[in-house]
């Protein structure tokens, strides 16, 4: 039996991606072990989403040849997508596999063996590279279908719904090494929700590279697949991932209000809260109809957790279009935000304009945007304290020397509880007492 291991890097698609592949190889006879042992084939899903996601996409692929010389290994995703030639010409790159071809894993590693065989047989130089990299912006792709029964969290599974982005942000390199917007089918998703819930799970986090954009072009709705999947019995928690401000709308959250499933932790993507920022940033909202569109939530949702990404030194970023992010935020009021200092990323429209920010301005901007999330976030939390919530435990963990059970209310607050018996995968209602740690409160 051969054994295999992987790795992933990037996004929470790319981590449901990396499991799907595991499930494929475990299927196929494949003994999974762990990265850090001796295994027959790696397989690293790469990322490509700054320069040094790069960087470690290569790093990753070489430390798996350094541990075993013999072994297959296997770069998959983003890195190769964008970076084909670079990826054929590395000497430590034995099978290339782009976005939409993941699904070919236990093809193309049986096509890679039987021809080093056959190689070996006729004592001929062996078969050094497999590239199974298409135009992913050529002709029009479809979804490609990877499923998944038993990922590897305790209580939540995430589900991949859509792929592929139209938007073109001028940072981003995602629509080039993505392709364009595919969304799953609607009864393909369901099937895996059924599944899921057999085998136990009842959380479920729906995901994409563009979750908004599920169903443009085939007529469906992220609001009808969130409406559908609630009618499965054993799921009991549905929770979202990254959303474009602009499906907000007064029927979007109005509809959502009505389903008692949905987790109320929206993570809408914000990047800068200065219009003329955006603009730049190419991104296809102003701030007033950012803000507008938390106003909906917080109209039809008691306490919602809202989440955001910004960017700090976007090129251009004067100290006062800083200032009026800074304000932006504070006024939004936040749960949690994700501070991130521009980086270049080469193919990219902003990373050739003019005025770009130095270093030690980003990092003084970026010091004082986390300093505040920090504040924000203990805003949000404190709201909970002498309140009663329902948690879902997932684990057990020592917290100060003390064992606890830990899990997550509906808005993503963590709690920990005291329990002789096990709480894992179970819902539990009770108050909160204190606060543990920074980001850990403590149920009674």
């Amino acid at each position: 039996m051969k054994k295999a291991a992987l790795h992933n890097l990037g996004c929470k698609v790319n981590a449901y991606e990396t499991e799907a592949m595991q499930q494929m190889l475990e299927e196929a006879g494949y003994e999974i072990v762990p990265f850090t042992e001796r295994a027959d084939v790696y397989v690293i899903n790469t990322c490509s989403v700054t320069n040094m996601a790069d960087r470690k996409s290569r790093q990753m692929l070489h430390r798996a040849k350094h541990k075993n010389p013999e072994a297959v290994i296997v770069a998959a995703g983003c890195y190769v997508q964008t970076k084909e030639a670079e990826a054929v010409a590395d000497e430590a790159i034995d099978i290339i596999i782009g976005n939409n071809k993941k699904h070919e894993l236990v093809e193309r590693l049986d096509e890679f063996f039987l021809k080093s065989e056959e190689s070996a047989q006729k004592n001929a130089e062996p078969l050094w590279k497999i590239d199974a990299v298409i135009d992913i912006n050529g002709e029009k792709q479809e979804y490609e279908e990877l499923f998944m029964d038993k990922p590897s969290e305790h209580t939540r599974a995430f589900i991949k719904v859509q792929d592929g982005c139209n938007q073109f942000c001028s940072y981003c390199i995602i629509p080039y090494a993505r392709g364009r917007v595919r969304s799953r089918d609607l009864q393909s998703v369901l099937d895996e929700v059924h599944r899921l819930a057999d085998n136990g799970y009842q959380e479920v986090v729906l995901t994409g590279i563009h979750l908004s954009s599920y169903g443009i072009e085939n007529g469906e709705s992220l609001l009808h697949l969130i409406q559908e999947i609630h009618k499965v019995d054993k799921i009991k928690r549905i929770r979202l991932g990254s959303l474009e401000p602009k499906i907000v709308t007064e029927e979007f959250a109005s509809e959502l209000g009505k389903l008692e499933k949905i987790c109320p932790h929206f993570h809408l993507s914000l990047q800068s809260g200065c219009d003329a920022t955006l603009q730049r940033m190419n991104r296809k909202y102003s701030a007033a109809e950012y803000k507008q569109g938390c106003e909906i939530l917080r109209k039809y949702f008691v306490h919602p957790a809202i989440t955001t990404d910004v960017i700090v030194g976007f090129p251009g970023e004067t100290e006062e279009e800083f200032a009026i992010t800074e304000a932006f935020l504070e006024e939004i009021h936040f749960y949690e935000m994700h501070i991130f200092k521009y980086s270049k990323r080469q193919g990219t429209r902003a990373a050739v304009m003019p005025n770009q920010v130095p270093e030690e301005k980003k990092n003084v901007r970026s010091a004082q945007l986390i300093e505040l999330g920090e504040k924000m976030s203990q805003d949000f939390r404190q709201y909970y304290l002498g309140q009663e919530v329902e948690v879902l435990f997932e684990e057990e963990s020592v917290i100060d020397g003390v064992s606890y059970y830990v899990g997550y209310t509906k808005e993503y607050v963590k709690v920990a509880k005291v329990s002789n018996a096990s709480l894992e995968n179970q819902f539990v209602k009770g108050c909160l007492v204190k606060k543990l740690s920074e980001d850990i409160y403590l149920m009674e």
